[in-house]
């Protein structure tokens, strides 16, 4: 063999040995490829999203927003869909029925900054229920899908006021509000302002689209999908995929990764401890809030109306039953033997304004002593019992007021003066059961005007009266949460006519004041029993209503 055949024989086989190494090396690479895969994923993971770019990012708004835990994870992603570059838009799939005011507030306000010019990232919502709060956040998006079938709107607010305060001379306070952080009376206005924020949300929100007005958006309706979007509160009928796509074509990208963005479990303080953190619609109560925030609180928030009946609030008012009372000879007579709703803290004033003016005050705590009471009384008040009255009982008063006694009938529609067990016997029939004998029924539901009230919509006006002794000097009056009343006689004090009853659901003029003649006496039935105590008797005329009446029993006692 030549030296130049050797040469070019041991090039080839270097050339069968390198190309064979080669193969080896790459045999190897793919089984430790293999094998880094299987034990180590999360490495390649983090590595592929690293290499994908873009992304839509989802972040589900789902039930009651009433802790600080579930508004942090919230805020934490949203902050984090900011500062991410790869996430060029984001979806937020609603299902929340609301939450307290501070938070969806707080949600909404970060929300917007995806508005802001130097980050300018699509944000759009794809709606099953978006109620109160969950609205609150779905005007922060660019567009909103719903379905047909989704639960939308709700746009008011919930208020919970302080109590008045009993004080202490063992703990000591610097100011009157200290302890309460407002007013009875100022509460109704400080929800009127929240409820200002959301509607301006609302508009500022929907624009040009929006084809509701302001009146309208605070009666807190809910609607259907498809009612929302005739009404501009939403933009189209569609589903998550759709909102998705829109996110996308907006962000202006066409090959995107889909992630629902949600805390790393291992950020424990951030995870709310419990589904309890998103509070089920089945366990939300008044008093919840309540324990949840103590007043004065607002929130943004739909409840269901058995969220109320399942409440004991009925239990801030301390029925007489349970003190003991005085029992010697008055020529007023409260019963308080049908389980009336009532306190000192209701008739305090008229009470005062009786001492005033030497009419002496006493109580019927049992039935049965009911007949023989009422023969040494001018005056018999019944107010909000919650216990139907007997025939006997019915005949007995009856008796009274035809040989000349004064019969005072006062209900209220409010839950604090129903109570469970009244509303278990049909809310009002109770003191109908005695009432319709001298031709006066008080009507179910409760009184409310859009136009025209007192901090809320069901604190209403009155300013139209018949001339009486009991209407004498007024000019104008507030009820708050008040029945209007039926009477033969047609009433002697009345509402605008375009107040709408809560069950009728159509504007009149309805009487909330009642005057019968019967026999040789006199029956006056009221439809609210709030206006009797303070501080709401010191709204508009509604002092001289008490006088008005502490005289006319005076005179009666006078008379007797």
């Amino acid at each position: 063999m030549t030296r130049y055949e050797e040469r070019n024989a041991l090039s080839s086989n270097g050339t069968r040995i390198g190309k064979c190494g080669v193969v080896v090396i790459i045999l190897i690479c793919i089984i430790l490829f293999a094998a880094m895969m299987h034990y180590y994923p999360e490495i390649f993971k983090k590595s592929l999203k690293r290499q994908k770019r873009d992304v839509i990012g989802i972040i589900r708004i789902k039930g009651y927003i009433l802790d600080h835990k579930t508004v942090n994870e919230y805020v934490t992603l949203i902050n984090e869909s900011l500062r991410n570059d790869s996430i060029r838009g984001v979806v937020l799939l609603i299902d929340s029925g609301g939450g307290y005011a501070d938070y969806i507030e707080e949600i909404y306000a970060d929300l917007l900054k995806f508005k802001d010019p130097n980050i300018s990232k699509p944000l759009i919502a794809s709606v099953i229920r978006a109620l109160s709060g969950g609205y609150y956040i779905a005007v922060a998006c660019d567009y909103i899908y719903v379905l047909n079938s989704s639960f939308v709107g709700s746009i008011g607010a919930i208020g919970s006021v302080p109590p008045v305060l009993i004080p202490s001379e063992r703990v000591i306070e610097s100011g009157p509000h200290k302890w309460t952080g407002e007013s009875v009376l100022s509460g109704y206005f400080t929800l009127n302002r929240v409820v200002d924020s959301f509607v301006s949300a609302v508009e500022i929100g929907r624009g040009s689209k929006l084809k509701i007005s302001a009146a309208e958006l605070r009666k807190a309706s809910v609607y259907l999908g498809c009612e929302a979007l005739k009404l501009g509160l939403a933009d189209a009928i569609g589903g998550l995929q759709d909102a998705i796509d829109k996110a996308a074509k907006e962000a202006n990208v066409t090959e995107y990764a889909i992630e629902e963005l949600k805390i790393p479990r291992k950020e424990e303080s951030l995870q709310p401890s419990s589904e309890e953190g998103f509070m089920n619609q089945e366990n939300i109560t008044l008093e919840t809030l309540i324990k949840l925030h103590p007043p004065p609180a607002f929130y943004y928030i739909y409840l269901p109306s058995y969220a109320i009946s399942k409440s004991n609030v009925s239990e801030q008012i301390v029925p007489f039953g349970n003190i003991s009372l005085p029992s010697g000879r008055a020529e007023v007579l409260i019963d308080l033997s049908h389980g009336n709703m009532i306190s000192w803290w209701v008739l305090d004033t008229l009470i005062s304004e009786l001492a005033e003016r030497d009419v002496t005050v006493g109580f019927i705590s049992q039935a049965e002593t009911l007949e023989k009471r009422l023969g040494n009384a001018s005056c018999l008040i019944v107010a909000s019992p919650t216990k139907m009255y007997s025939d006997i009982e019915c005949e007995t008063i009856e008796a009274f007021v035809n040989k000349g006694g004064l019969l005072l009938l006062f209900f209220d529609p409010a839950w604090e003066y129903i109570g469970t067990s009244g509303l278990l016997q049909g809310v009002i029939t109770p003191i109908n059961s005695l009432s319709t004998r001298f031709g006066i029924s008080f009507a179910k539901g409760y009184l409310y005007n859009d136009e025209e009230y007192f901090g809320i919509y069901r604190n209403v006006y009155i300013k139209r009266f018949r001339m009486n002794p009991i209407t004498k000097n007024l000019n104008s009056i507030v009820f708050f949460t008040a029945t209007h009343i039926r009477s033969r006689w047609k009433g002697i004090a009345w509402t605008s006519d375009d107040t709408h009853s809560s069950i009728a659901e159509k504007a009149g003029r309805y009487a909330v004041m009642a005057w019968v003649d019967e026999g040789n006496g006199t029956v006056i039935a009221f439809g609210d029993l709030t206006f009797l105590q303070e501080p709401y008797c010191y709204v508009e005329d509604n002092y001289k209503i008490i006088e008005n009446v502490a005289s006319v029993i005076a005179e009666k006692v006078k008379s007797s």
